[in-house]
């Protein structure tokens, strides 16, 4: 079985259209599936758009993009899990293909590679530039060689989640879980197609980026992390 995972938080613009796009990419794959939703807190509709669709929602009380993915993780009733932001940013399209490469390679976790095919305007140049950065500490750090070590859209297998042991809540958890599991089990990068999100930013640029900066630093020079 199959448990896509999308972490909410004010997103009744396009929560609705992405949960559309999502069971029309999933329509062609084989096996059961569910859509699970993690809900933190939402002040709009997001939540009761979801459960319209047919969705599985979960509430978690406490923020952090990587609480709302452990939450998820843990609730999930799938062997396997594909990660999607709420946004439109990611292509649901994609999923048939990332699967086949996951089954087909024998891979426990495929991250997928936004600069592969970046549309126009989808990402600021501060946003590259930010990323830039952080791949390049990412290789530099930890010797993993990673286009988009930000990405939010994965396939892994849920026992692989509960042998890493990642300790972020925060942003900095995408690029903990990658780098752990790039390490340790069969990992592959795809390009996909990256365009601009739909509703609330949640992003704190310069914020985040630096917390997420210094957070590698911590994990490369801090034992027992």
């Amino acid at each position: 079985m199959i448990t896509v995972v999308i972490p909410t938080i004010n997103e009744e613009k396009s929560i609705g259209l992405v949960i559309d796009r999502l069971r029309a990419a999933l329509g062609p794959v084989k096996g059961d599936y569910e859509i699970l939703i993690v809900d933190t807190n939402s002040r709009d509709r997001t939540a009761e758009i979801a459960v319209e669709k047919g969705c599985r929602v979960v509430r978690e009380p406490e923020r952090g993009y990587g609480r709302a993915y452990k939450t998820g993780f843990t609730s999930a009733r799938g062997d396997t899990i594909i990660t999607l932001d709420a946004d439109a940013s990611y292509p649901p399209e994609a999923i048939p293909q990332l699967l086949r490469i996951f089954q087909d390679e024998q891979l426990e976790f495929l991250t997928a590679n936004r600069f592969g095919q970046l549309r126009q305007g989808a990402m600021s140049r501060t946003h590259r530039f930010g990323n830039w950065i952080l791949n390049a500490a990412t290789r530099l750090l930890f010797g993993v060689r990673l286009h988009d070590s930000q990405s939010g859209m994965w396939i892994l297998k849920k026992d692989v989640f509960e042998r890493l042991n990642v300790r972020s809540n925060g942003f900095p958890f995408s690029e903990e879980i990658k780098i752990k599991a790039a390490k340790v089990v069969r990992f592959k990068e795809i390009p996909i197609e990256f365009s601009l999100r739909q509703g609330e930013k949640k992003l704190r640029t310069w914020k985040d980026g630096w917390n997420n900066l210094k957070f590698l630093l911590k994990l490369r020079f801090t034992r027992n992390t």
